[in-house]
């Protein structure tokens, strides 16, 4: 078999998200799946590094796709882009080993989350950012983030469908930055869970704007109990910028 790696980027304003749901064609894995299918003459299934939400955009998601019909990377990528719609591009195509799994092999996730802190809303970011129009206390929200590095059972910032043998990950690196009006928060580990990091994020904005203290965020974690944290950070700032191999 041939196996074939994509690079993807998307606008997933108008999706359901990444996974193919049974109830609906409206997400980006099925839009890829059937351009494959027109290629190949055959059914194709892609599997994605990781399963965005609805609403979540992309800079760098991974994918495979194995066929026994030899293409070539150009002959991939070129019908691929004139047949997707154009908020999903497929920036590379590599061959790669047939025992290569986009998901299994995935190391470290790299997902950026964009928050416009101004008084009034930004009409070109509005789809790609939350407004937040109170002041963001950024020095208290780099402290509460350091609480979150390391290995820890993240049930709290999770949702009901985050159903895994383990709710254990590894959040490697939190960095806060402030430019512009913008607040750019990157985080960095070794997976996530269902809505981890919208839930990670809203926590950091209870922070920032006075409702919560700091150091309350290592009793927050053992809890374990989800309703602990009901500030879901919108779907519209987040971002997956980055997969690690």
């Amino acid at each position: 078999m041939n196996n074939y790696k994509l690079l993807i980027q998307y606008d997933g304003s108008r999706y359901k998200g990444w996974q193919r749901l049974g109830n609906t064609e409206n997400t980006i894995q099925f839009k890829i799946e059937y351009v494959l299918c027109e290629l190949v003459g055959s059914k194709i299934e892609i599997t994605g590094s990781s399963r965005t939400d609805a609403g979540v955009h992309a800079l760098a998601q991974t994918a495979n796709f194995k066929t026994d019909k030899k293409l070539t990377e150009t002959e991939i990528m070129s019908y691929l882009n004139s047949h997707l719609p154009q908020d999903i591009s497929i920036i590379d195509v590599k061959t790669v080993p047939e025992q290569f799994h986009a998901r299994f092999n995935a190391k470290t996730k790299v997902y950026l989350y964009k928050i416009w802190n101004k008084e009034y809303s930004h009409p070109f970011m509005r789809k790609y950012s939350m407004h937040i129009p109170y002041k963001l206390h950024i020095d208290s929200m780099k402290i509460a983030a350091q609480y979150f590095i390391g290995s820890h059972d993240f049930t709290t910032f999770s949702n009901t469908r985050s159903k895994t043998k383990s709710m254990v990950r590894t959040v490697y690196s939190i960095d806060i930055e402030e430019q512009s009006g913008f607040i750019y928060i990157r985080i960095r580990g070794d997976g996530f869970l269902h809505n981890m990091v919208r839930k990670i994020v809203g926590m950091l904005i209870s922070v920032g704007v006075g409702e919560e203290n700091p150091d309350i965020i290592p009793e927050i974690i053992d809890t374990k109990q989800r309703n602990r944290v009901n500030k879901l950070a919108d779907a519209c700032g987040l971002f997956l910028e980055d997969i690690e191999f």
